[in-house]
């Protein structure tokens, strides 16, 4: 059990026979009346966001999230199959579960599988990854003054803004979180 005093970001709590994570949390004494806690909380598995306030007293069981190192091996029609590189355990998940997690990731890259209780509600890929491009149009000197980018596919089949400089077969490195262009290598 956590008392709402002890909130701090990204911490997952049981709360309604749901899982949710603290995007945000914010002690608030006015001047008249009791202390309290303004939260926003995201449902980890349907992936909405609510807001909701504690007193700094109430508690709540803290959710238990287990996140195992999987290997991506491919998919399967709408199935993604991830393999446990420690027992050779295999999983398939459906795509409504993996969502876009995985539109910068290769096959036989390693991911995180997320759960709670051995129900797998999400996919972690890495922070960052390294993707040859695989299609793009020649960009050309001159074309503008500053920070121009074009679009480029790269060989998962994900689009990514590049700058111009950014040619067909170049290795690039992606953030995944955000799925911006962050260097060549």
């Amino acid at each position: 059990m956590i008392s709402a005093g002890d909130f701090r970001n990204g911490i997952t709590i049981e709360l309604d026979n749901n899982i949710y994570q603290i995007i945000e949390f914010q002690h608030v004494k006015p001047g008249k009346g009791a202390a309290f806690v303004r939260t926003k909380l995201k449902n980890v598995i349907s992936g909405g966001v609510v807001e909701k306030t504690f007193r700094p007293t109430e508690k709540c069981p803290q959710a238990r999230i287990d996140r195992k190192d999987m290997q991506y091996l491919y998919s399967d029609g709408d199935l993604y199959n991830f393999m446990d590189t420690e027992t050779y355990d295999q999983v398939a998940l459906n795509g409504e579960t993996v969502g876009d997690a995985l539109r910068f990731v290769k096959e036989n890259e390693m991911c995180k599988v997320c759960s709670h209780n051995g129900k797998v509600f999400s996919v972690e890929p890495p922070l960052f990854v390294e993707l040859e491009i695989t299609d793009t149009e020649p960009g050309f000197k001159g074309d503008t003054a500053t920070g121009a980018t074009k679009p480029a596919v790269v060989e998962t089949g994900a689009s990514v803004n590049v700058p111009l400089f950014v040619d067909r077969g170049d290795k690039i490195k992606i953030d995944t979180r955000t799925g911006e262009y962050l260097s060549r290598v």
